[in-house]
C-alpha cells in the first residue's frame, strides 16, 4: 500500500483523508455550538428570570407570575409603553423625513457640491450617542443652553426656545443623531432606482416637487419601509437620551425603565426582565417585518438589464437653497455640537461664551482628564475589548459564513438566524441577559472584564456575519474545488485562499466593529465593575458627577481618535477595494 509521509509519522491515504476530515468537523462542530451558546443562552435566562422571584440571603428564588402581573396590570405599564412607542415613532419619522429629503436632494437634483455633503454624512456617524446628547444639553438646556441665551437677548426675552428635557426635545436630539443612517439607506435606494418614469414625467410638465412624491417616493416604497422601521428599532432600544434627558423630568421609556429597575433598591431583577422582554418583543416585530419586505419588494423594481444614467433634476436658482439646507443640516448635527464641546472643554469651569470668558481658556480640563486615574485604564480597556472583540469575531463568522454559504448541509438556515439573532437585542436587554445568566452560573467572568467582552462579542456578531458575506458571495467554488484537486486540506485550503480573498470585507467590518464597540454603553452600563471601566462608562461617570468641562475633553479626544479610524476604514476600503474572484 502506497504511504504518505507526514510530520505525524508514516499514514495510509485513508487514515489521513479521515484526520483532515475530522479536524474541519471539529472546527465546524465547536464555530456552531460557540454561535448558538452565546446567541441563544442569554434570551432562556431572560425568560427565566422574568418567572422568579429576587434571591435574598434568607430565601431562595421561587417561581412567580407576580413579575407580569405588576408590569402588565398597572396603568404605570401602559403609559411606559405609551411614551416609548411616542418617543420611537417620532424620532424614526423626523429622522426619516430628514435623511429621505438630503438623499433625495443628493441623488436626483443638481445640488452643489454633492459629493462632498455625501462624504460628510459619515461624519455624525463617529460622535457617540451620549456625547451628542451632552452636547445638545449644552445647547438646548433651559437654563445654560446656548441657543436659548443667545435667542434670548437677541428678541430681549426670558422665553425658553428649545427645552432638551421634554419629548420633543428627546425626539429632536435622537432624530438628528440617526438621521444620516436614513440619509445612507435611502440614498442607496434613489441611486438604484432607474429614472426613466421620472424623466417621462418632467416631459408631461409635471413639477418637481408632485414627481419626488408621486412617482420616486412611491417607486422606493420597500426601502421606505424598511429605513422607518430600522429606524423605529433603533430608536426604541435606544438609552442615552431617554436617560439624560428623559429620566430628569419623569419621562421613562422601556430602556430606562430598565435601568431604573436594576439600580434601585433592593434591585427588581424579574421586573427589569419582564420589561426587557415586552422591549424585546417589540424589537423582534421590527425586525422580522423588515425581513418580509427584503423579500416582497420585487414589485417595486426598477432596475432592469438596460444600463441606465440618472439625469439630475434642474432646480434653477433653487439649487442654492437645498445647498443651504446642507449647509445648515450639518451645522446642527456636527459643527454646533462639536464646538460646544470644544468650547466646554478648554474652560475651567463651563460658562457661556463672551469676551470674558475667552480670557479663561485653559487647557486644565485635558490635564485633568491624563490624571484622571480612571481615564487611562478606560482608554487601555477599550482598546484591549475592542480589538479582540473585532478579531474574534471576523474569524468565527468567517467559519459560519463559509457553513452558510459554500456547503450544502441541512439546516444552515437555522444557523444563519440563530448568528443573526443578537440583532433583534437591545443593548441594555442584551446586557440584563447575561448579566442575570452569569449571576446564576458562576464561572468565575461576572464582575471581570470577560463578561464585557461576552457582550460585545454577541452584541456585534451579527455585523461580522454581514460583512462576511458579502466578501464569501464573491468567492467561486472552483477555486476550493482547484485546491482540494491539488491535494490540500480544508484547513490550507481555508487560511491560504479562503481568507485571503475574504480581507477586503474582513478588514472592514474588524475597523467597524472595533469603532462601535468603543462607542458601546448600553451593554457595558450594567456589565462594568470598578477597575474595569471602558471610555463610555468614563464619559458617563463624569456626568453623574457634575464634571462638565472634564467630560467635555474627554470626548473631544475620543471624537478625534474615532475620526481616525473612520479615515483608516476608508483608507483601506479605497486600497482593498472588493473584487469578484
Amino acid at each position: 500500500m502506497a504511504v504518505i509521509r507526514s510530520d505525524a509519522g508514516d499514514f495510509p491515504p485513508s487514515v489521513k483523508t479521515r484526520r483532515q476530515w475530522d479536524l474541519k468537523w471539529v472546527i465546524i462542530g465547536l464555530a456552531v455550538l460557540t454561535v448558538s451558546f452565546f446567541a441563544l443562552v442569554p434570551l432562556v435566562f431572560l425568560l427565566h428570570q422574568s418567572f422568579m422571584t429576587p434571591e435574598t440571603a434568607s430565601q431562595a428564588a421561587t417561581f412567580t407570575l407576580d413579575n407580569f402581573v405588576k408590569a402588565y396590570s398597572s396603568a404605570e405599564t401602559l403609559r411606559l409603553f405609551g411614551t416609548s412607542v411616542q418617543f420611537a415613532t417620532g424620532t424614526a419619522l423626523l429622522a426619516f423625513t430628514i435623511g429621505t429629503v438630503l438623499a433625495w436632494m443628493n441623488e436626483r437634483t443638481n445640488t452643489p457640491f454633492k459629493s462632498l455633503f455625501y462624504s460628510l454624512s459619515i461624519v455624525p456617524l463617529i460622535i457617540p450617542g451620549i456625547l451628542f446628547t451632552v452636547s445638545w444639553i449644552l445647547l438646548a438646556s433651559p437654563e445654560i443652553g446656548l441657543l436659548n441665551l443667545f435667542l434670548q437677548k437677541v428678541f430681549h426675552t426670558k422665553y425658553v426656545f428649545f427645552n432638551a428635557y421634554s419629548m420633543g426635545g428627546m425626539i429632536w436630539v435622537d432624530g438628528l443623531h440617526y438621521s444620516p443612517m436614513a440619509f445612507l439607506l435611502m440614498s442607496s435606494a434613489f441611486r438604484a432606482m432607474d429614472p426613466s418614469l421620472e424623466e417621462s414625467a418632467m416631459m408631461s410638465g409635471a413639477g418637481i416637487l408632485r414627481i419626488a412624491y408621486q412617482i420616486t417616493l412611491k417607486l422606493s416604497w420597500p426601502a421606505v419601509f424598511a429605513t422607518f422601521l430600522i429606524l423605529f428599532v433603533r430608536s426604541i432600544e435606544s438609552f442615552e437620551v431617554p436617560a439624560l434627558l428623559g429620566l430628569p423630568v419623569g419621562i421613562e421609556v422601556f430602556t430606562s425603565s430598565i435601568y431604573k429597575a436594576i439600580h434601585s433598591y433592593p434591585s427588581d431583577v424579574g421586573l427589569a426582565s419582564t420589561y426587557a422582554i415586552s422591549l424585546l418583543l417589540v424589537t423582534s416585530v421590527g425586525v422580522y417585518l423588515q425581513s418580509r419586505l427584503s423579500t416582497s419588494g420585487s414589485k417595486y423594481s426598477t432596475m432592469t438589464g438596460k444600463g441606465f444614467r440618472p439625469r439630475e433634476m434642474d432646480l434653477g436658482k433653487w439649487k442654492y437653497v437645498t445647498a443651504a439646507i446642507f449647509i445648515l443640516y450639518f451645522m446642527f448635527i456636527v459643527i454646533l455640537p462639536v464646538l460646544v464641546m470644544i468650547w466646554s472643554s478648554l474652560q475651567k469651569f463651563y460658562s457661556v461664551p463672551s469676551m470674558e470668558a475667552l480670557k479663561n481658556l485653559s487647557f486644565d480640563a485635558y490635564v485633568y482628564i491624563f490624571k484622571y486615574p480612571t481615564a487611562a485604564k478606560s482608554v487601555l480597556n477599550s482598546l484591549v475589548l475592542s480589538i479582540s472583540t473585532a478579531t474574534v469575531i471576523m474569524i468565527l463568522t468567517a467559519i459560519i459564513t463559509w457553513i452558510v454559504v459554500k456547503t450544502k448541509i441541512k439546516g444552515r438556515w437555522l444557523l444563519d438566524n440563530i448568528a443573526s439573532m443578537p440583532m433583534v437585542f437591545p443593548g441594555l436587554v442584551l446586557g440584563l441577559s447575561i448579566m442575570i445568566f452569569y449571576l446564576n452560573v458562576d464561572v468565575g467572568v461576572y464582575g471581570t472584564m470577560w463578561i464585557m467582552f461576552i457582550a460585545y462579542f454577541t452584541r456585534f456578531l451579527p455585523y461580522g456575519l454581514r460583512y462576511n458575506t458579502t466578501s464569501m458571495l464573491q468567492v467561486h467554488k472552483e477555486l476550493e474545488e482547484s485546491a482540494a484537486m491539488s491535494g490540500a486540506s480544508w484547513g490550507t485550503t481555508f487560511r491560504r485562499i479562503i481568507l485571503p480573498l475574504l480581507k477586503p470585507g474582513m478588514v472592514a467590518g474588524w475597523i467597524y466593529i472595533m469603532i462601535v464597540s468603543i462607542r458601546e454603553l448600553s451593554s457595558s452600563i450594567l456589565l462594568y465593575s470598578p477597575g474595569n471601566e471602558v471610555i463610555s462608562i468614563a464619559i458617563w461617570e463624569l456626568w453623574e458627577n457634575g464634571q462638565y468641562v472634564q467630560l467635555c475633553a474627554l470626548g473631544v479626544m475620543m471624537i478625534i481618535a474615532l475620526f481616525g479610524l473612520v479615515l483608516l476604514a476608508q483608507f483601506v476600503s479605497k486600497k482593498f477595494g472588493v473584487k469578484e474572484a
